[in-house]
């Protein structure tokens, strides 16, 4: 594919890392299709937008989605994790991979597919290592349980020779756009609301206490290792899970005052357990990153105060 325009499939391509990803292989050269339910303003020459259901799709429409645009590239960017029951989650997570699977083996030629996975399909890790790929996996929450049944689907059918396929497991990701039902989303959110009206928004923003220790990274770095994915000799990295973080882990709590800090507003942070609520065990996640840098030459980039002033500027704030 090298020194030839790329057709490139984002599902879910409205989201929040799925628009990211699209002006990212645009700005490649790459010929984008955005594949989402939800309406998107394409007015580039090198886009096109397919308005397209994928959980209600059935195989017949999926086939023909890729029939008809010939990709080179599939990116799954498409998901639930907020606001959602357990159900949703294994349809959104699970079961759409395993239709996306059938679709794209029936193929003639087989297109990349870039499943993007989670550091919640480890379950907890320490303090003293990072999470590495051929760790255990012990997801222990409903939407960690479906990421990894998505990526399992992915490794398994690459092992059989019936999919060029990677896993991505990024860590939590912080940008411009970084969704609602989040801990830094609802932050956002709360920064957007108090700057518009202090009078009618509370300058404390209050949350259970924010102990769990997490690897935040930036989107940036985040669809850095997306393209270097895309370019990959197959021998590389098809079959194989990649950790996408920043190496380290931080206190929630201190991600989001740094994140007040960094506002310029007045809005402090509480922490206040509930009634009989004790002192927890220490949840740390950092992912070993070793992995990406050997096969994609890929590593972050941009420290955690880069990926939060990323953030805030996407906020209207003035």
């Amino acid at each position: 594919m090298t020194g030839q325009q790329r057709r490139v499939v984002v599902l879910g391509g409205t989201g929040f890392l799925g628009g990211h990803l699209r002006a990212a292989f645009r700005a490649e050269g790459d010929h984008v299709v955005c594949v989402s339910r939800t309406s998107a303003d394409v007015d580039a020459p090198d886009e096109r937008f397919v308005a397209l259901d994928l959980l209600a799709a059935n195989p017949r429409e999926l086939r023909s989605l890729f029939t008809d645009t010939d990709p080179g590239i599939v990116v799954n960017a498409a998901g639930a994790v907020w606001k959602v029951t357990e159900n949703q989650m294994i349809a959104a997570n699970a079961e759409l991979v395993t239709a996306l699977i059938v679709a794209l083996r029936e193929m003639p030629h087989r297109p990349r597919l870039i499943q993007l996975g989670s550091v919640h399909e480890y379950g907890v890790g320490t303090r003293d290592s990072g999470l590495a790929e051929d760790g255990a996996e012990a997801p222990v929450t409903p939407y960690g349980r479906s990421k990894l049944v998505a990526s399992r689907s992915v490794l398994d059918a690459a092992a059989a020779g019936a999919l060029d396929g990677v896993v991505l497991r990024m860590a939590n990701i912080v940008g411009p756009g970084v969704p609602t039902g989040s801990l830094l989303g609802d932050t956002a959110a709360h920064l957007e609301a108090y700057a518009e009206d202090p009078g009618a928004t509370d300058a404390e923003l209050v949350f259970p206490p924010l102990r769990a220790e997490r690897d935040f990274v930036d989107v940036r770095d985040v669809v850095d290792a997306v393209l270097a994915a895309a370019r990959a000799p197959r021998a590389e990295v098809s079959g194989r899970v990649i950790n996408v973080g920043s190496g380290r882990a931080v206190r929630a709590g201190e991600v989001v005052e740094r994140l007040l800090a960094l506002s310029g507003l007045p809005v402090r942070l509480v922490e206040r357990p509930a009634d009989g609520a004790g002192a927890a065990a220490v949840d740390c996640q950092k992912l070993d990153v070793s992995r990406a840098r050997r096969l994609l030459g890929w590593e972050p980039r941009r420290d955690l105060d880069a990926a939060l002033s990323g953030l805030l500027s996407g906020l209207s704030l003035a």
